[in-house]
């Protein structure tokens, strides 16, 4: 599945990944490929995701909105946290 990670001043992350862990408003939740169409608000925390070429990568974001819809994830991140 692809995602995409964009804040109002820059295009984060994008390619294909196996699996996403968000941090939502209600607690963390976990995409996998061919998930239920979704959109969920996000809070601050790590956005963590498997590279589909293999490794994990992650980034830290203020807050935000997902998308999920055939196999396309698009985040709207409000901002990054600092490390």
């Amino acid at each position: 599945m692809f995602l995409e990670v964009v804040t109002p001043t820059k295009k984060v992350f994008e390619g294909e990944v196996n699996v996403v862990t968000f941090p939502g408003k209600d607690g963390s939740f976990q995409v996998m490929n061919d998930h239920a169409p979704l959109v969920s608000t996000l809070k601050k925390g790590d956005l963590v995701y498997k590279i589909t070429k293999g490794g994990e990568d992650s980034v830290g974001i203020t807050g935000g909105v997902v998308e999920v819809l055939n196999n396309r994830i698009i985040v709207l991140a409000d901002g990054l946290s600092e490390a």
